[in-house]
């Protein structure tokens, strides 16, 4: 007989993944912070134990003890009513009188009278069992009429019960039904909750702290700010990380004062040929068939020391200069004014005034940069100061505008790479410099596309 195809094997089950957004949503409903984050996860079971606590007390201790009081007191009442009802008149005296002295309560019987229909009457304590479990009581040990008042004597309860000869009236003590033990657990429960959480809150404080602190420092330095070495402090981990970071920020600022110094050699080096050749030019002889050659010849040499000078501040960087408050508004116009006497058409639209932290002289070298590639590839060029506020942060917001050719914008990247120059003369570090000093400050740079029909450079500043 034929057979069918062979099953290469059984079909695995496919494992259900959890569900991503799910996962994100509960991700969104937890704090930010490590000092929150930290102390959700302490307190929480702390806060699940002490729910799980009470309810067991209210779902067993309370309810017991509430019932078997309860059923006491009823028991009591019911009795009394009973015998009042049942006894002559002559009687009714001494009975109340016994149950006065041997049930601890205050009777009293009014013959012929009417109880009424009872008031309504809120809750005295909602979350306690005691007025449901008395009036369950009342119902099933006796078959009379009642009305229990919480609410008009502080001290005790008032049960009236409408009988087949009148109205008797039950004054009981409320700590028949009631036990200061409830006070005790419930103080205990909660003083100890917010006991253990107060320590919580002030240990855990003390450990972010230092965390913050850390992060406070790395901020500064990696802005070029000055900063002291950082106390350790809180937990090993942390004492660690903080001796690191010392020691971290000790060689980085070896490293960076001595190449400081070797650049300044370097410079000085570099100089000194360049001085000897424009001396040597300068007492060449002249005449009208050199004088051209020789113009060339300053010029060069002009053309090298700037070059000179543009490596050496690109390597040399411009974290020597310490950030001070600063108008970004009064810088803005005296290099706008620069630019105008260099021959190029400037306009500003800027506020009455802007105030920041700023390394002024290395801004003004960026702004310099930016203004002196407008310059060279465009007729017009306007700069714009304005205050804006993005994702809850505050920034400075410098524009330059020109209408010359611009930039693609698959090659806008590229342009801040360095020696990355579109201009036979250029030696593609300006860019490069503008964006490492503008990042030192804590901002960013971007280059977009000009309302003017050119380039537009997009300077952003931490006010």
């Amino acid at each position: 007989m034929g057979q069918g195809p062979v099953s290469q094997g059984l079909a695995r089950p496919v494992a259900k993944r959890p569900d991503k957004s799910l996962l994100r949503g509960l991700g969104g409903l937890l704090p930010r912070g490590l000092l929150a984050r930290t102390l959700l996860i302490m307190l929480l079971p702390l806060v699940v134990l002490q729910g799980v606590a009470l309810q067991l007390f209210y779902g067993g201790h309370l309810d017991v003890i509430s019932r078997r009081l309860s059923a006491g007191l009823a028991g009591d009442v019911a009795f009394v009513a009973n015998l009042v009802d049942q006894v002559p008149e002559a009687m009714r005296g001494q009975i109340l009188r016994e149950a006065n002295w041997r049930l601890g309560l205050s009777l009293g019987f009014e013959p012929g009278q009417l109880l009424g229909t009872p008031p309504a009457r809120p809750a005295w304590m909602p979350f306690l069992p005691l007025e449901e479990d008395l009036d369950h009581a009342l119902r099933e040990r006796m078959s009379f009429t009642f009305d229990a008042d919480w609410h008009s004597d502080p001290q005790a309860i008032v049960i009236r019960v409408q009988t087949g000869t009148g109205l008797l009236s039950v004054e009981a003590p409320r700590k028949r039904l009631f036990s200061t033990t409830l006070y005790v657990f419930v103080l205990w429960l909660v003083g100890s909750a917010l006991l253990l959480a107060g320590i919580a809150i002030l240990f855990m404080k003390n450990q972010v702290r230092a965390i913050r602190r850390l992060a406070e420092a790395a901020e500064s330095f990696g802005l070029g700010r000055d900063t002291a070495p950082i106390k350790p402090e809180g937990a090993r981990e942390v004492r660690q990380a903080a001796l690191a970071f010392n020691a971290m920020q000790g060689r980085i600022l070896r490293f960076v004062s001595q190449r400081t110094e070797m650049l300044a050699g370097i410079s000085h080096d570099l100089r000194t040929p360049l001085t000897r050749m424009r001396l040597a030019i300068a007492m060449l002889p002249r005449s009208a068939e050199t004088a051209e050659d020789l113009e060339a010849l300053n010029q060069d040499l002009e053309e090298m020391e700037r070059m000179v000078e543009t490596y050496l501040a690109f390597a040399r960087g411009e974290g020597i200069e310490a950030p001070r408050p600063a108008d970004l508004v009064e810088l803005v116009e005296e290099m706008a004014a620069k630019s105008r006497r260099s021959g190029a058409d400037v306009s500003v639209n800027l506020p009455e005034a802007l105030t920041l932290p700023l390394r002024a002289d290395a801004l003004k070298r960026a702004l310099g940069n930016l203004l002196d590639n407008a310059r060279r590839h465009a007729k017009r060029i306007a700069i714009a100061v304005a205050e804006v506020q993005e994702a809850g942060r505050h920034w400075a917001e410098l524009t330059v505008d020109d209408d010359g050719p611009g930039i693609p914008a698959a090659d806008r990247a590229e342009a801040f790479r360095p020696f990355s120059s579109g201009s036979a003369t250029g030696t593609g570090l300006g860019l490069a410099i503008a964006r490492d000093i503008v990042r030192a400050h804590g901002g960013e740079i971007l280059l977009e596309e000009s309302p003017m029909g050119g380039l537009r450079a997009r300077m952003r500043l931490p006010v």
